[in-house]
């Protein structure tokens, strides 16, 4: 994919790759880590032979599921920006999975393919706008075949009203600012603390989801609400 065919997003996310998962590291004290980890166990427990990590990025929830899945499991990981997934390519574990580029929008799958959808810290960048974020949780649910989950790791925003001016400043004072200078790349963390700051409540995004069509819809909230893994069922 040439440069100029892609978008700002896609052009951002293209120059991060090297220092991507070291700055989500240092940025959450690599609490980031232990969020995905459990994501990823929950997910697992979904069972069936089809999975997929969509917005995979590095690849790092696709190569955590890969370590959890049952032998024959087949996942895929999709993702706009190939640099991305050529980084997630190279990981151990990952020689397993099915690398995909598409559009989350316009999934190249048939309907009722998978048994299982991921993603994790992507939320927050489909979310041009509450349509389009129900856009693409619409064909998450086109993909997955009835009783199919949707587990969804991101960050929120935290219900009490101290926490929440607290998670802000933090966002204020490192996400930006120390994101910038590790990445080499302030212009994608400056965009980065603008989405954690305008995000959904879980409350919110749970409602969101089940717009886009998902049952049992249910949220646990990590750090006291500063981020939250939400699954949703397709009934």
């Amino acid at each position: 994919m040439s440069s100029k065919a892609m978008s700002p997003i896609q052009n951002m996310f293209a120059e991060v790759p090297a220092t991507y998962e070291l700055v989500n590291h240092v940025l959450t004290f690599g609490l980031d880590i232990i969020w995905r980890r459990k994501a990823a166990r929950i997910a697992a427990k979904a069972g069936g032979a089809q999975w997929v990590d969509m917005c995979t990025g590095t690849g790092e929830m696709a190569v955590y599921l890969s370590r959890l899945a049952p032998e024959g499991t087949e996942i895929y990981a999709v993702d706009f920006c190939e640099s991305m997934m050529d980084k997630a390519r190279r990981k151990p574990h990952a020689e397993s999975i099915h690398f995909v580029a598409a559009d989350i929008t316009a999934l190249p799958f048939e309907d009722e393919t998978f048994d299982l959808v991921t993603m994790s810290f992507a939320t927050r960048n489909i979310n041009v706008s509450k349509e389009k974020l129900i856009q693409s949780f619409s064909e998450y649910y086109r993909v997955l075949k009835p009783g199919g989950r949707f587990v969804n790791l991101e960050t929120s925003r935290p219900p009490f009203w101290p926490i929440r001016k607290g998670f802000d400043l933090h966002i204020k004072l490192f996400v930006a600012q120390i994101g910038g200078r590790i990445s080499g790349c302030p212009t994608a963390y400056a965009y980065l603390a603008k989405t954690i700051g305008r995000f959904y409540t879980a409350e919110a995004l749970a409602g969101i989801m089940q717009q886009a069509g998902f049952d049992e819809v249910t949220f646990k909230r990590l750090l006291f609400g500063a981020a939250a893994i939400h699954q949703a069922v397709k009934c």
